[in-house]
């Protein structure tokens, strides 16, 4: 009997925090996803991703016996779809199952799913103010410094040029995008840069406004933008061919995600798809929303994560993000004083990839200093030109370092 007892105690999952050499870890993660819940329920920080995220980080991080729910093994580099088909033995001879999340974690090595959300926020997204504001693609370039910034203070510190841009890309403030981008060039880094990718994102209205009202003056934020030109349906139309054209020919590793974000938006602006651009935005996205962030969530085992890396990947990916909200600003002070205060500056913190976040946070700084100024069209240019110069960031990366 007390054999049996203690074979049952062995082999639960109590036993490997303390029978495991790295059962600390795990515990440490668990307490981290449980920090995440907070955030996701109580102050509802991108919970539509932090909630999944949290649960698959809590998940994969119940130590089991005999392998786990998420072998990242199998996963650097090639896929191993032999252990994948057929579970795997190791040294001792134990035959290790494949768990739930080495299937889900298939749709983001493939980079099925970022290109599908990517085409959910197509559909969603209303190209209208940046086509009737051509000049909204100088504050997304801006804010795309951010990501060039991290990259070389990653490369200083000693991370290699593939783990740097995957660093970097977490200035470009789109988790999609990141995660396409890591999967491809740095996958063992994939767990801390999705985290930080998102964390950051949902931490927007705390982050931006500093460097909001550090970067500009009160006569600058109270500016009051006038009404943009009607925006036609052939234009609206034409826009999303015309840049995949051009982007996919000048840049063919941009194709993925960049096509599919703009088959969305065509989905959405033809005004015959309308069941397409519904289930886009709404059943096909929330179901890939899941499954990406419980399997990105799952990424974060306790023996990888925690690390000196981590935390300085968690550092930089702060610092990227602090950059493209400067680098932005400071694209918005300088068509400010060349319009003659015609544009309110603060539209140029928008010019990171989070959308609509990024908008509604620059919409809101700026009615706080004047109730009756309106931003959030006006910041939409600036944020939509982001989504798509953060995926043309990520293709110029992959295209060096992939």
């Amino acid at each position: 009997m007390i054999d049996v007892l203690l074979d049952l105690w062995n082999n639960s999952g109590i036993a490997q925090f303390f029978l495991t050499a790295d059962g600390w870890k795990n515990a440490l993660m668990i307490l981290a996803a449980f920090v995440l819940f907070y955030l996701a329920i109580r102050k509802e920080f991108e919970p539509l991703l932090l909630l999944p995220i949290a649960f698959g980080m809590l998940l994969t991080n119940l130590p089991w016996p005999g392998g786990g729910i998420f072998h990242p093994e199998w996963f650097n580099g090639e896929i191993n779809w032999a252990a994948i088909g057929g579970g795997f033995v190791d040294a001792a001879g134990n035959h290790i199952e494949p768990g739930l999340f080495d299937f889900l974690y298939i749709g983001v090595k493939l980079d099925i799913f970022p290109c599908l959300i990517f085409m959910a926020v197509g559909a969603m997204t209303d190209f209208g103010p940046l086509i009737s504001r051509p000049s909204s693609f100088f504050m997304g370039a801006g804010a795309q410094f951010g990501i060039s910034f991290a990259f070389v203070v990653a490369i200083l510190l000693g991370f290699s040029p593939e783990g740097a841009a995957s660093i970097g890309i977490i200035g470009g403030a789109d988790g999609p995008t990141a995660i396409y981008l890591t999967s491809k060039l740095a996958p063992e880094l994939l767990g801390a840069i999705a985290v930080a990718a998102y964390s950051y994102m949902a931490l927007i209205p705390m982050i931006q406004p500093f460097f909001m009202k550090l970067l500009t003056t009160k006569k600058m934020r109270q500016v009051k933008m006038e009404q943009t030109r009607p925006v036609s349906k052939l234009e609206k139309i034409c826009f999303p061919i015309i840049v995949t054209v051009v982007c996919v020919l000048i840049l063919p590793s941009v194709a993925p995600l960049l096509g599919c974000l703009m088959l969305g938006n065509l989905f959405k602006e033809s005004g015959v798809t309308d069941r397409l651009s519904d289930t886009a935005q709404n059943a096909m996205c929330n179901t890939v929303t899941i499954m990406l962030g419980v399997a990105v969530g799952g990424t974060a085992v306790g023996q990888n994560f925690l690390s000196v890396q981590t935390l300085l990947i968690i550092g930089l990916g702060l610092a990227a993000f602090a950059f493209a909200t400067i680098g932005g600003l400071i694209i918005g002070d300088i068509m400010y004083f060349a319009t003659k205060g015609k544009i309110n500056p603060l539209i140029g913190a928008a010019g990171v990839s989070a959308v609509p976040m990024a908008a509604r946070v620059a919409s809101k700084v700026g009615q706080k200093e004047n109730p009756s100024n309106f931003l959030l069209m006006h910041a939409m240019g600036p944020n939509v030109a982001g989504v798509i110069g953060s995926a043309i960031a990520a293709g110029i990366l992959l295209t060096l370092f992939g």
